[in-house]
This record gives C-alpha cells, structure tokens and sequence, in this order.
C-alpha cells in the first residue's frame, strides 16, 4: 500500500471516528424541551390497551318559530316549531328564527296541519341587532292580502316569534319605515314589539 494511500485511510478514519462521536454525545444529551408541541400520554386501560378518547357530545340548542295550527277542539292556535339551531352556523339566534319564519313550515310540519299567514314573496330586506335593539326590515309584501284578521294573525307571528328568541326591544320596519299602519285597513301598531302591540 502506496503512503499516500495509507494517509487517505487515516485521515478517514479520524474524520468517521469525530462524527460518530459527535452523533453520540448529541443522542446522549437530548434535550426534550425541543420537541415542539405538548406530549399527551395515550390513556391505557388495566389490560394495557390505549383508550381512543371521544369528543365531548355537543349539546342540540333550538329555536322556537311561531306558525298556527289547532289545538285538540280543533280552535285555531299558534303553534311553536322547534329548528335545531348552531350559532357557528345559523349568526344570532333573532335573526335565524325570523329568517325561518319567514321561509314558511316545511313540508312534515305542513302535514301536521301547520301553516303560516305571512304572505307568499315576504322578503327579508335587512335584520339589523345592535347591543340595545334589533331591527327587522321586511318588504311591504308582508302587509298586502288577506284581509284585517289575517294580518293581526302574521303580526303576532312576528311577535311571538321575537319575543321568545331574543331580550332585546325588536322593531318592525316596511320598505325601510317603521312600521305605524299596517294595511289596508289601517291596523295601528305600537313600537317596540310586544304582546300589546295591536291593542292600539
């Protein structure tokens, strides 16, 4: 063997002896504190197997939407309906019962002989609530047909509706303005809603 060649061959062995030594003193000295993120122990149970923990059932939170039907002498009635309701989802508790209000009974609660006196093409222009009231801006299709009673029957609808989804003063506006009169009939309504709102 040549001398240089043997020089090579040291020199390559000194340098694999100072990396494995290197390497050594690192996994010797390991410090935990590096390792990102929290260690959570696997639970075990007394035959040793890991127990794969579940989340925690989310309680079902509902809203009550006042639609009429009868009542068990046949006497016409306001009904409440309950909608399954998630905030993360749904926004504020107000607006999505008076969003589903408006929308009507769905075909199962229809079946049940539950209908709604609020006028087919009844929009919802804007549901604004601030800290001390909310704001409901309906389009005037909300007032047009149906006559005096089917009118005094939508608006305790509203009402009720309202008023067992949110503590606030609600406020009923028509294309914008608050609503005084309401239709044809000129049916006098007091502000903020409440049950003595259509006592004139």
């Amino acid at each position: 063997m040549r001398k240089d060649e043997r020089v090579f061959l040291g020199v390559t062995a000194v340098i694999m002896v100072a990396v494995c030594s290197i390497l050594g003193l690192r996994m010797l000295y390991h410090n935990d504190d590096n390792i990102s993120g929290p260690i959570i122990p696997n639970k075990e149970d007394p035959n040793g197997n890991e127990i794969v923990q579940k989340p925690e059932p989310v309680e079902k939170v509902y809203v009550n939407i006042y639609f009429i039907g009868q009542n068990a002498n046949k006497e016409e009635v306001y009904k409440a309906v309950n909608r399954e309701y998630d905030k993360d989802v749904d926004g504020s508790k107000i607006k999505f019962a008076i969003q589903s209000l408006i929308a009507g009974p769905k075909q199962n609660e229809k079946s049940k002989g539950v209908y709604s006196e609020i006028p087919q093409g009844t929009r919802i222009l804007s549901i604004n609530e601030s800290a001390d009231k909310v704001v409901i801006n309906l389009n005037s299709t909300f007032e047009q047909g149906g006559g005096t009673e089917s009118i005094y029957k939508r608006l305790n609808q509203i009402i009720k509706t309202a008023k067992m989804n949110t503590d606030k003063p609600v406020y009923l506006y028509l294309d914008g303005n608050k609503a005084e009169v309401i239709g044809g009939e000129g049916i006098m309504i007091t502000q903020p809603l409440n049950d003595k709102s259509l006592e004139g």
